[in-house]
């Protein structure tokens, strides 16, 4: 199926990931698309995640070790310096690829060279309930995309494929540590056309840290925040974030109960 030769940069973060990592790397050495780089920035870990990494002797993979611990997206941004391909994309230590993925999206965006970003679906596999799904029942949005993105939003950063060129004028918000994709494609949306495919080439992993109460505070928090920062911006331009408002609300209410509950 390979088209292109195109190096691709990997971006894995971590912190303390070591309990699924092996198996997301492995899912990057079974992918059929072979000319590809791991950045692994490794966010100041304490566990064993060094000692996974470098049980790999595999060349295209590239160790990172920060001596400060960082926020996630500036961590991402960080990472992001070390890449020499002409495309990016991301992979978190808990999730995996199916092995067709890179191969998917780099023959998709050379056939359609007016996307520089696309993403596509992706399995969710919750380990709490013991089950696997398809994350996206509707048709994922391409184009001009941005109000359905505030609509509902779709993309899923370990779908996500775009040219390395984009950061040399855009970087994640180091502020955030949770929110900081839904605003950078957010963002992006409004200056690229974002393209879509809908399969499925990644799985996610939902487990117990996904869940924690403490997690879901920081996400109401700095939804808030996004919400202030920039609704009035987002009128003038036409665009509606009232589905932002009421996931907000939500998350809000499942706050309230997961901590009346365990109260």
């Amino acid at each position: 199926m390979q088209q292109s030769n195109n190096l691709i940069s990997i971006i894995m973060n971590c912190h303390n990931g070591e309990k699924y990592l092996q198996e997301s790397i492995n899912s990057i050495l079974s992918q059929t698309y072979k000319n590809w780089e791991l950045i692994f920035w490794d966010n100041s870990s304490s566990d064993n995640s060094k000692d996974i990494v470098k049980s790999f002797s595999d060349k295209r993979i590239k160790y990172f070790f920060s001596n400060r611990f960082c926020n996630l997206y500036e961590a991402r941004n960080l990472a992001v310096k070390e890449c020499k391909g002409k495309y990016i994309t991301f992979l978190d230590t808990d999730d995996v690829w199916l092995k067709d993925k890179l191969d998917q999206q780099i023959n998709f965006i050379t056939k359609n060279k007016n996307f520089k970003i696309i993403f596509s679906n992706f399995y969710i596999l919750d380990e709490l309930k013991n089950t696997k799904k398809i994350r996206h029942k509707i048709n994922l949005p391409s184009g001009d995309i941005t109000q359905n993105l505030l609509n509902y939003y779709s993309i899923g950063i370990l779908t996500v494929f775009m040219e390395r060129s984009i950061f040399d004028s855009h970087k994640f918000d180091k502020d955030y540590n949770i929110v900081g994709d839904f605003d950078f494609f957010i963002a992006l949306s409004q200056i690229y056309k974002i393209g879509s495919i809908q399969k499925p080439l990644s799985i996610y992993r939902n487990h117990s840290s996904n869940y924690s109460n403490k997690r879901i505070k920081i996400y109401i928090d700095e939804l808030k925040s996004w919400i202030k920062k920039n609704e009035e911006n987002f009128k003038k331009k036409g665009f509606k974030i009232t589905d932002q408002k009421i996931y907000l609300y939500k998350l809000q209410l499942k706050y309230f109960f997961k901590s009346f509950f365990k109260f």
